[in-house]
C-alpha cells in the first residue's frame, strides 16, 4: 500500500506520446465513472462481484466501507478484521485501472465503522475529545489516521463541522459527533484531525455544508428543515479551515434552507454549491454529496432529476452508499443517466472534465502530501 501511495502521481499522469503529438485523454466513460462512489456487500469480493464489474468497466472512482449492513439488517458487511480489510483494499485497488478513493466514516464513538470488537482501535467521540482539549485530539486523530493508512484507506469523512446548536439534534448532538456549539473549539479541533490525517497520507471531507447541527431532523430519514434554526455563523468554522488550506473535500448535506434556496436542499442547489460554497467561500476542490439513497432525497426525487440537479449544482462525487437501501446495479444506471444527459446536451462534456480535473487533482495529493511538516495555524 505504500508503493500505491507514493506512486499515485505517476499512476494519474498521461502515457508518454510521441513527439509533436498530443497526449490522448481519458474518455468520456472514465470521467463519468470517476464521479461515482458506491457502496457495496462483502468482504472479499470474487472476481465476478458487482463492485469489481464497476470499478473495472465503469471505472467508478470510489468505494465506500461499512461496518454493518442497515437494509438487511446483517452486522457484517464490509469489515471483520484489520487483516481482512488490508486484503479488501488492496483486491479492490488491484482492479482499478485508476486509483480509487476508498473511505469511511470513522468520526470516532457512535459512529466508527472499524469497531474495536474487530480488532481495531478505538476512537472516543468528537464530543469527548473537545471536553478533553486539543492534546487529545491529536493524538486520537493520529492514531486513527495511522490505522486508516495501514488498512488501505485514503479517504475519512471526517471532521464534522456541525456546531451543536442543538442539543437534542439526533444525528450530531445527540451522538456527540460534534467539537461543541461555538465555532472556535470546532474550528480549532477540526484543524488538528485534518493535520493529522494529511500526516499519514490520508485525505478528509468536512461536513455536512452548510450545516447539520441546529437540525431538528434526520436526513436519512426524511427532508430537514433548517430554514428557521440555521445560522451564520455555523459557516465559520469552513471559512477558517479555507482560509489555513485545510479542506481536501466538503461533504454537502441534504438540508432544506429555504432563505438560501426556496426549491433545492444543499446537494442538489446551485444557489448553495456553486454560489455559497465555491463563488462566496471560495472552495474550488473536490465536492462530495452525502449518500444520494437517503430518505431526504430517495422519497422526494426521481433518480434522473437528483443526477442532473447534482451536475448543475457543481457537485463532483455522487455517493451512492448501498446501505439503506440495496440496489446493486445503482453505478450502471447512474452512469448511464450521465451520459445520457452528455449526449442529450442537458450537461456539457466541459461540466464533467471540470469535475474530473478536481478529483484527479485530489488523488494526486495521495503522494505528496506531507501534514507533518505544515505549521500549525
Amino acid at each position: 500500500m505504500a508503493a500505491l501511495v507514493l506512486g499515485l502521481g505517476a499512476a494519474l499522469s498521461s502515457a508518454a506520446a510521441p513527439a509533436g503529438a498530443q497526449p490522448a485523454g481519458p474518455s468520456l466513460d472514465v470521467r463519468i465513472g470517476q464521479m461515482l462512489m458506491v457502496g457495496f456487500r462483502g468482504t472479499l469480493p470474487g472476481p465476478e462481484h458487482p463492485i469489481l464489474e464497476d470499478i473495472r468497466q465503469r471505472h467508478i472512482g470510489g468505494v465506500i466501507l461499512f461496518d454493518r449492513d442497515v437494509a438487511s439488517g446483517s452486522e457484517r458487511r464490509n469489515v471483520r478484521s484489520p487483516g481482512q480489510v488490508r486484503r479488501l483494499t488492496a483486491r479492490l485497488q488491484e482492479a482499478a485501472d485508476r486509483p480509487l478513493l476508498i473511505a469511511v466514516d470513522q468520526e470516532g464513538g457512535r459512529v466508527s465503522r472499524l469497531p474495536p470488537e474487530r480488532g481495531f482501535t478505538a476512537a472516543p467521540s468528537p464530543a469527548e475529545l473537545a471536553a478533553a482539549g486539543t492534546e487529545a485530539t491529536r493524538r486520537a486523530a493520529r492514531e486513527t489516521a495511522g490505522q486508516l493508512h495501514r488498512l488501505g484507506l485514503n479517504l475519512n469523512l471526517v471532521p464534522v463541522l456541525d456546531l451543536a446548536r442543538n442539543p437534542d439534534s439526533p444525528v450530531i448532538a445527540g451522538l456527540g459527533r460534534s467539537f461543541g456549539a461555538e465555532p472556535g473549539p470546532v474550528s480549532r479541533h477540526a484543524a488538528t484531525v485534518v493535520r493529522a490525517h494529511r500526516g499519514a497520507g490520508v485525505l478528509t471531507s468536512v461536513k455536512h455544508f452548510p450545516g447539520h447541527g441546529s437540525a431538528r431532523g434526520d436526513t436519512h430519514r426524511g427532508l430537514v428543515d433548517i430554514t428557521q434554526t440555521w445560522a451564520q455563523a455555523e459557516l465559520t468554522p469552513y471559512r477558517r479551515l479555507l482560509a489555513r488550506g485545510l479542506v481536501d473535500t466538503v461533504m454537502v448535506g441534504h438540508l432544506m434552507h429555504r432563505g438560501l434556496d426556496p426549491d433545492w436542499p444543499a446537494s442538489l442547489s446551485r444557489r448553495i454549491i456553486h454560489g455559497l460554497l465555491r463563488e462566496e467561500l471560495g472552495f474550488e476542490g473536490v465536492v462530495i454529496l452525502d449518500d444520494l439513497q437517503m430518505g431526504a432525497i430517495r422519497e422526494h426525487h426521481d433518480l434522473r432529476t437528483v443526477v442532473r440537479r447534482a451536475l448543475e449544482a457543481d457537485a463532483d462525487i455522487l455517493l451512492f452508499g448501498n446501505n439503506l437501501i440495496y440496489e446493486p446495479d445503482i453505478a450502471g444506471r447512474v452512469h448511464g443517466i450521465i451520459r445520457d444527459l452528455v449526449r442529450t446536451g442537458r450537461v456539457s462534456e466541459e461540466r464533467i472534465d471540470r469535475s474530473y480535473r478536481r478529483i484527479r487533482a485530489l488523488k494526486e495529493r495521495l503522494g505528496t502530501i506531507h501534514p507533518s511538516r505544515e505549521k500549525e495555524g
